[in-house]
């Protein structure tokens, strides 16, 4: 079969042979990829950054955003069948600690987990792949165009999840993790695929969503966002105050400058990973008394578990019931695996998620 494959910390990327998987154990499902969306960490990895191929191979297939057809099953599966649309999911733990045994790989302490694509497993950027079923969450056909964004969809969920959870375990009014974002007055900064998805998931819950960023009001991310009823903004006000404020741009002066914004008993949430920045002067004592007189929380959030991309996967098909036709218009460009080299050192000023093909 193809595969795009990286050399791990070169620039070194092509289309080649490779061998194709095999079921192997009874829980094991084979499936057909039909697409695989690009981010910013295979960025990373195609320039020479984090990468790690598995234990004692030199060569890593890349890629997990992810949606496929099952092909195959072994005799022991019993929640997926041939035909049916999955996604599989991206980190597998560490198997030792308690996070993990219970099923959290996201949490994982040790810091020996595995990432299809991305640290010590191969990923998705090929024609074929097996894995157990277990790490194998159906797609409703309905939202098959869609399907691709469900891994940053899952990274969403998990940011909001873990707000919901501080904040209620904290402040005795709020009762219902459905209910505490109606509303609420929330912004989103960076309007990306994780900041538009967060944003659709925070509309859903009835909040009061403004979107930040520096587009031009009439570009694709803008309309997208007051399709869905946010409002774009460019700069957010001196005397604006939000309740929830998520980090959808990993810029760090940016995050500091916004905390002034935390309204009292606010919580921010963190999702972007800034890379190699300038040192930055902050006023810590200044921030320090905020967040500590005004009952203030910052959280961090990376990755995700199975039940995070079950309910996003619920959530991509109300959106698309909600406001029809505007979820899809995420996906600006497909291109077929042979054009990766297209699309993989580089975005246009409106794109917002590219997808690769590996069949139609």
């Amino acid at each position: 079969m193809k595969a795009l494959v990286l050399q791990p910390h070169t620039t070194h990327l092509q289309v080649k042979e490779w061998p194709e998987p095999q079921i192997k154990r009874p829980d094991e499902i084979k499936v057909k990829v039909l697409h695989v969306g690009i981010c910013g960490t295979d960025r990373e990895e195609a320039s020479g950054g984090r990468a790690d191929a598995p234990a004692g191979e030199i060569e890593l297939v890349i890629g997990h955003e992810m949606i496929s057809r099952v092909v195959e099953v072994g005799k022991e599966v019993r929640s997926v069948q041939v035909g049916d649309l999955v996604v599989i999911t991206v980190r597998r733990g560490c198997g030792a600690c308690a996070a993990c045994q219970e099923g959290r790989s996201d949490m994982c302490q040790t810091g020996n987990y595995t990432e299809r694509g991305i640290k010590g497993r191969h990923g998705f950027q090929c024609e074929y792949v097996v894995d157990q079923e277990a790490f194998a969450v159906k797609v409703d056909p309905s939202i098959a165009a869609i399907g691709v964004l469900a891994e940053p969809m899952s990274v969403v969920q998990k940011a909001i999840e873990e707000a919901g959870i501080v904040q209620m375990s904290r402040l005795p009014y709020l009762k219902n993790p459905q209910t505490w974002l109606e509303g609420k007055s929330v912004l989103v900064a960076g309007l990306g695929p994780i900041g538009l998805l967060a944003a659709l998931v925070l509309r859903l819950r009835k909040a009061n969503v403004f979107g930040l960023d520096i587009v031009d009001p009439k570009s694709p991310r803008a309309q997208i966002l007051t399709a869905m009823g946010g409002k774009y903004i460019t700069k957010a006000g001196q005397n604006d105050s939000f309740d929830l404020i998520l980090d959808a741009a990993g810029i760090a002066k940016l995050d500091f400058d916004l905390t002034s914004l935390l309204a009292i008993n606010g919580i921010f949430v963190l999702t972007g990973v800034p890379g190699d920045q300038r040192l930055l002067n902050v006023d810590g004592a200044k921030l320090m008394r905020q967040m500590v007189l005004k009952n203030q929380v910052m959280v961090g959030s990376v990755n995700e578990s199975l039940h995070h991309f079950k309910n996003g996967l619920k959530d991509l098909k109300a959106a698309d019931q909600e406001w029809p036709g505007v979820v899809s218009k995420l996906i600006t460009k497909h291109v077929p695996y042979t054009s990766f080299s297209d699309v993989m050192s580089h975005h246009t000023p409106d794109e917002i998620k590219v997808v690769i093909d590996w069949s139609p």
